[in-house]
């Protein structure tokens, strides 16, 4: 016989979070038009285009000018992207939260992605990568782009029905702080 220690108001909370990404969703899922699946698929796709593509062309800017500076920004917006995706692939494996259309059939994705949910990975690599870059160059026509672009990877990944809300949220918070837990690297 196995026993489990069940917190009644942690299980309430679980249960409340549940209810509240899978209405979401289906919110989401019985609003999607033609037009906007097309925009969410291309920008959920630039993710691994922007998040490599930004540290390379900083390190090519800092090659090619002699500049020190944008040289150890490539390295340091490079670094908080891979220390994301590690913490996220790990915190994957661990966790192993079933994808939304494989826990509730009333959740259809537009295309179905493979591996678990919990956090987004898409979030937290665009987010490491939109923070990090944001701390190396603050200003306002680097930080609001980044953000932007960063913003709508991961909406696009609950309207793609490929992730909870809170698979974004913790996406989202994962990402900033690796950007912010490196910032030794910058220095």
């Amino acid at each position: 016989m196995v026993m489990t220690l069940a917190i009644p108001g942690l299980v309430l909370a679980q249960f409340a979070t549940q209810k509240f990404d899978d209405r979401i969703l289906i919110d989401l899922q019985d609003n999607r038009t033609p037009g906007e699946t097309s925009f969410f698929l291309f920008m959920s796709n630039t993710n691994q285009y922007v998040d490599i593509g930004a540290p390379a062309v900083l390190l090519a800017g800092g090659i090619i000018g002699h500049n020190e500076a944008m040289r150890q920004n490539s390295l340091y917006v490079a670094s908080s992207t891979a220390f994301s995706y590690g913490l996220t692939f790990l915190i994957k494996h661990i966790v192993k939260r079933p994808r939304p259309f494989t826990q509730n059939i009333n959740i259809v994705p537009v295309y179905r992605a493979s591996g678990t949910s919990f956090p987004s990975g898409h979030t937290s690599t665009s987010f490491a990568t939109a923070t990090a870059l944001s701390i190396a160059y603050p200003k306002w026509y680097v930080i609001v782009p980044s953000f932007l672009w960063a913003g709508t990877v991961s909406y696009s990944r609950m309207y793609l029905g490929e992730h909870y809300p809170s698979d974004v949220a913790a996406g989202t918070l994962l990402g900033a702080g690796s950007a912010v837990s490196l910032l030794f690297i910058k220095k």
